[in-house]
Parts: structure tokens; sequence; C-alpha cells
């Protein structure tokens, strides 16, 4: 893979929620600072940290995906043995994927619906298809890293006899119980 896409795929999530959560410290710590000590407050600050606030969730599912801490039911995975945890697990991902395309789409067509009604917001006057194209843009991350996900866990089950621990992904959770 190349260089800057490398870096992409390593690093994408984890420096998009680093910016979107210190623009929300730093907007909320301003509006706490001028609502206090100044006694004189802002009209777009608590919209802006909303706003972050809402891409942040989107941003940290794919994030979560990536990292496979995204909510699964392990205790279910206690049942079987190693090399079927990791067919439950590619068909986790394949229903969550499922999921993944269809808020995407669904999400797409309300916000570019937005976009086209030129709808904005009250404090920011931006276009209020920008915060909707969240579910649409955190989803589909979600669905390529899920993907990833799935191809490991082809990988896995093709080396399943070869490689007698278990799978990265699958068994991380469930060899700490």
């Amino acid at each position: 893979m190349l260089k800057p896409l490398k870096w992409l795929d390593e690093n994408l999530e984890k420096y998009i929620l680093f910016l979107l959560s210190a623009v929300m410290v730093a907007v909320i710590f301003l509006q706490v600072f001028m609502r206090y000590v100044m006694s004189n407050s802002l009209s777009w600050s608590e919209e802006l940290a909303r706003y972050c606030f809402i891409w942040l969730i989107y941003i940290g599912i794919s994030y979560a995906v990536k990292h496979h801490r995204h909510i699964k039911v392990d205790a279910a995975l206690l049942l079987f043995k190693d090399k079927t945890k990791i067919y439950f697990s590619l068909i986790s991902n394949i229903l969550f994927f499922i999921f993944c395309v269809y808020v995407a789409i669904y999400g797409y067509g309300i916000a570019s619906q937005l976009l086209l009604f030129g709808q904005t917001t009250p404090a920011l006057q931006i276009p209020t298809g920008i915060v909707y194209l969240a579910p649409p843009v955190g989803m589909g991350l979600a669905g390529i890293r899920l993907i990833q996900n799935m191809i490991g866990n082809v990988r896995d089950i093709k080396n399943f006899g070869k490689n007698q621990e278990l799978p990265s992904d699958v068994g991380q959770n469930i060899n700490a119980i």
C-alpha cells in the first residue's frame, strides 16, 4: 500500500476525533468563560459544540469498528470453540455491514434533500445538510472498516489450521475472561 494511504488507513479517525474533541472543549470553555466571567453569552457556541459532538459520535463508530471495540455480545461466544467464534464474528460483521449500508444510503438521502432545500442552522448559518451528513459519512467509514475486518476473518478461517492461536480480534475479549 502506498505510504500516504497506509497513514490515512491507520490515522484518519483518530485525528478527526482529536480535532472534533479539541474544538468542542475549546468552544465550551469559551462559552463558560464568556458567560460567568464576562457576563455575556455567545449565541453560536452551544450549537457548534452540539454539531461537533454529533460528528464525533459517528466517526467514533468507525474508530470502534477499526479497533474491534464496537458493541458485541461476547458472552455468546463463550459457548463456542475457536473456529466457530471466527464464523460468528464474520456473521456479525456482515450483519453490521448491512446496517451500515442502510444507514449510509438512507442518511445520504435525507442530507441531500436538506442541502437542496437550503435550510441553515439558526446560529451558525451553515447548511443543515452538513450536520445530517454525519450518519452516512460515519457509517460509510464503519462499512469500510467492517470490510477490512471481514477480510481478516476470512484470512483467519483459511489460516486456522496453520496457526493454533486465536485470531487477534475474535478472541481478544474472550481470552481475558
